[in-house]
């Protein structure tokens, strides 16, 4: 059984500065950077991925605030004993925030565009103690 590519819709709320070496292995120039991606849910969830190559990041042209559709690679790496996670991006489309999606949101899902992007937004820095997370 192959793991498939997961897909994930929201915007970039975090942009980090790409990362530039040159690989002690092979002695090619790499380049890479990590991107947050926040989901519009009721409940919204964040996921830390990476874009590894030059070419990916001037294709796919992330900025913070952006909208996308993000096609994702997992893979877990070994070191030292333990298991981390390696998140990387393989596909991103622009989305415009201001048009429905095609397909109707899940059951109990805000629409798009209300309720998760605003100041009160803990991931945002907002300080907002009434939220109605139900944990």
């Amino acid at each position: 059984m192959a793991l498939q590519g997961i897909e994930v819709e929201g915007v970039i709320i975090k942009e980090y500065p790409a990362k530039e070496g040159v690989s002690g292995r092979t002695g090619n120039a790499w380049k890479s950077q990590e991107f947050v991606i926040q989901t519009r849910d009721q409940y919204p969830r964040a996921c830390l991925f990476r874009v590894f190559g030059a070419d990916k990041l001037e294709q796919f042209n992330i900025h913070q605030g952006d909208s996308v559709h993000v096609w994702l690679d997992i893979n877990a790496r070994p070191w030292q004993d333990r298991y981390f996670n390696d998140i990387s991006a393989f596909r991103v489309d622009h989305v415009n925030a201001n048009v429905a999606p095609a397909a109707a949101p899940a059951a109990g899902a805000a629409p798009m565009g209300q309720g998760s992007m605003n100041s009160a937004d803990p991931l945002l820095g907002g300080d907002d103690s009434t939220d109605d997370l139900p944990f």
